[in-house]
């Protein structure tokens, strides 16, 4: 709750950013994590409102439930190939994310990750994802089109729900498709 904060210097001692750590730090801009952060807490920036742009290092390997939640100002991310966990709405309502590169070392995109992206055009899945949470891109309301690869057994509840989804790919693979897994969504085609 330091709303006046602009910037932050983070020392390189530091490995663990933790639960609410700059939560409400609304004026917040941008971030630089030192190289010797290895994990993201709980809702570690939640409510950074303003928060555009955030690097992550190669040495962070898990990202917290609700870690960015409703950091609006935030266009695009890059998460890097160290990253093994991304927690539960961990980007959940970043309403101008637009672009999001995700890493080929998680096996799961956990619940409501994404949901409320409201920007996002286009998402790569990577193959070694194996399940897909519960509302993760619900009410990405820019995304049209998606290919969910061949290691994906499981798409939860709602997992697409009220996205802007028209064309659908999905690989052999599948097991389980959830409820309302993709309502709402105007498609045109499923392959």
């Amino acid at each position: 709750d330091c709303t006046n904060l602009t910037s932050i210097t983070i020392s390189n001692s530091v490995i663990n950013i933790g639960s609410y750590a700059f939560s409400s730090c609304y004026s917040l801009t941008s971030i630089t994590i030192p190289d010797s952060v290895t994990s993201i807490g709980y809702s570690a920036f939640r409510y950074c409102e303003l928060l555009n742009n955030v690097d992550f290092p190669d040495s962070v390997t898990h990202i917290g439930d609700n870690a960015f939640n409703n950091c609006q100002a935030l266009t695009s991310i890059t998460i890097p190939d160290s990253v093994t966990s991304i927690g539960g709405g961990a980007f959940c309502y970043c309403t101008s994310l637009k672009e999001v590169t995700l890493p080929n070392t998680i096996t799961r995109i956990e619940p409501a990750t994404f949901e409320s992206c409201w920007a996002i055009e286009n998402i790569t899945i990577p193959d070694s994802v194996t399940s897909i949470g519960r509302n993760a891109f619900d009410a990405c309301h820019s995304l049209k089109a998606i290919t969910i690869p061949k290691n994906v057994l499981t798409i939860e509840d709602g997992a697409f729900w009220s996205s802007a989804l028209e064309n659908i790919t999905i690989e052999n693979g599948v097991a389980s498709i959830g409820d309302r897994a993709f309502s709402g969504c105007p498609i045109t085609s499923i392959t």
